[in-house]
């Protein structure tokens, strides 16, 4: 599948016109998938290895965090439709983005995890803070941080595919 920088909007003479008015063809990018089968199936292995043991509304609160941090409403839309259907309210799905400001909705371990994401994912801006490790390692066992960390790395390159390549957010090719 090709997916698009714009959304579709009308058809002219046969041929379909994005709302900017260039024609797809112009604004088509990659199926990452489809193009690099080998590193697309080895980023779902390092996901699901990422993943295991960690509780998944943890797993899913970190990827909507970074995905936020990221601006990748693709994933975004993906991680807030499966944290529904793993049973998160919307309550705390809303306040994912403003966490700090609405602390009591989070356990503190879930804190020091959001706190690590955002260190991680901004690593450019201040690398990771001691004081961020060192709560996360207090919340966290060695095995289990080391998965939270890769999780948080999987996600972020998640987030940079989905970003390069234009994916939309509403068409989750899981299904």
């Amino acid at each position: 599948m090709t997916t698009h920088t714009m959304h579709t909007t009308h058809t002219t003479a046969g041929t379909t016109v994005p709302s900017g008015g260039a024609s797809v063809a112009e604004n088509a990018r990659l199926d990452f998938a489809k193009s690099a089968p080998k590193v697309f199936r080895a980023l779902i292995g390092f996901d699901v290895a990422a993943r295991e043991g960690l509780d998944p509304a943890l797993v899913e609160l970190i990827q909507i965090r970074a995905s936020h941090l990221n601006h990748c409403a693709y994933c975004l839309h993906m991680h807030t439709n499966d944290a529904r259907k793993a049973g998160e309210s919307e309550d705390r799905l809303h306040m994912v983005a403003v966490w700090r400001e609405a602390r009591h909705f989070f356990t503190p371990r879930e804190q020091a995890a959001l706190a690590l994401t955002e260190a991680v994912t901004r690593v450019a801006d201040a690398g990771v803070p001691d004081d961020v490790y060192a709560q996360a390692a207090a919340h966290f066992e060695e095995q289990e941080l080391a998965h939270v960390l890769a999780l948080i790395f999987t996600i972020n390159t998640w987030n940079r595919v989905a970003l390069s390549t234009a994916k939309v957010a509403g068409t989750d090719e899981r299904r």
